[in-house]
């Protein structure tokens, strides 16, 4: 190998790794967006159930009203959140296998080059 040689090899090496970085920065990015609005969902569900709690204590008929009413919004909200959960982790694996498939696309593309550039071995 010859000097022009290693720098277009160095050249090229450079390019691809800011390209990963890019493509690894954007995948970042949508990942952080998703959980981010998830975040806001939630926290807009625990507002809403809070407003419902404070309802329900000024509009309740008398304490077997009020508990029987309180069970019964613990129920919802148990079985909200239960549903978000699974939501969340659904989304989750997505974005572990987003993730596994940058890797595995970028290790197979390497490991194709170190088998061009050592044929025989």
């Amino acid at each position: 190998m010859n000097a022009e040689t290693n720098l277009d090899t160095m050249k090229e090496m450079g390019t691809k790794a800011m390209e990963n970085l890019k493509k690894l920065a954007e995948l970042n990015m949508k990942t952080l967006d998703k959980v981010t609005s998830r975040q806001k969902e939630a926290m807009d569900f625990m507002m809403e159930q809070t407003k419902r709690q404070m309802e329900l204590a000024t509009t309740a008929k008398g304490f077997d009203d009020f508990i029987k009413q309180q069970g019964e919004l613990t129920k919802d909200i148990y079985n909200d959140m239960l549903q978000k959960s699974k939501e969340n982790m659904e989304m989750m694996s997505d974005f572990r296998n987003e993730y596994s498939a940058f890797i595995k696309e970028e290790v197979d593309k390497l490991s194709d080059k170190f088998r061009k550039a050592t044929p025989g071995m």
